[in-house]
């Protein structure tokens, strides 16, 4: 073979060595695709059927008395809606049926100084078919109150106090501020229910809990049934404010 021929050859060669077939790419595992991780939400039970009726009486007042809503944040107070009053002609009889219910048939919504919010809340247990030696009707919060403390601890109660960091209320529940300017009884057992004789209270029905906002309705609330929107501190429990110094958590164990 001629030199020329040998180094034309050797350059074929070598040109078919780059320019011949390729090794084939390495085969890459696909992609694992990234499944999300559910966390379950905790849920509250469903309400049994006696707080049920309990918040759905309440509710039904209140869209009875226009809806009127309070909103309070820190020691500020707000009212974004104003539904009926107590003495509209309108609604005066129904402040009568809230009085009727613990025997007081005389008064109606015109007897404005005669504050009806426990008798508001003695109609709503009633109409819930709540019995009466569970929630004893009374014209005044601290009857009934003193009824719940005097019982703690007895078989079958279906109302039991507790301390506001004691307890997270619920729906159905129930929460009491006191009206006395010297601060609210001390409720350490049953033998303290006699603290509670003559105290001035308020107490509303608690109807729905979302997050850290608590709503509850009440009677002669600004001169309405009304519901009235708290929040709760950073642990889910009830606090005091100024215009609301809430010291009881009643839960309903109906």
């Amino acid at each position: 073979m001629s030199k020329i021929k040998t180094i034309a050859l050797c350059a074929c060669l070598s040109l078919s060595g780059c320019g011949g077939q390729k090794k084939p790419p390495p085969v890459l595992p696909s992609p694992v695709a990234e499944v999300p991780v559910s966390v379950p939400v905790k849920r509250p039970p469903p309400l049994s059927p006696t707080k049920r009726a309990i918040v759905n009486v309440a509710k039904a007042e209140w869209d009875y008395f226009g809806q009127q809503r309070i909103v309070y944040q820190g020691n500020e107070e707000s009212i974004p809606h104003v539904g009926f009053w107590e003495d509209d002609d309108s609604h005066v009889f129904r402040v009568n049926m809230y009085w009727s219910a613990v025997g007081m048939p005389g008064l109606d919504g015109n007897d404005c100084k005669q504050p009806w919010s426990a008798a508001f809340i003695s109609y709503v247990m009633q109409r819930a078919g709540v019995p009466s030696f569970q929630f004893p009707p009374a014209r005044a919060h601290w009857v009934y109150l003193k009824h719940f403390v005097r019982d703690n601890g007895m078989p079958g109660q279906g109302f039991v106090p507790h301390g506001i960091r004691e307890y997270r209320a619920q729906p159905g529940d129930l929460i009491c501020a006191t009206r006395e300017h010297y601060g609210a009884p001390m409720l350490r057992g049953p033998a303290d229910a006699s603290f509670l004789d003559n105290n001035k209270l308020h107490c509303d029905i608690v109807v729905t809990r979302e997050g850290s906002t608590l709503e509850v309705i009440g009677g002669n609330v600004r001169n309405s049934v009304s519901k009235s929107v708290l929040t709760l501190d950073g642990s889910g429990y009830l606090q005091p404010i100024k215009r609301r110094p809430w010291f009881v958590v009643v839960e309903n164990r109906l």
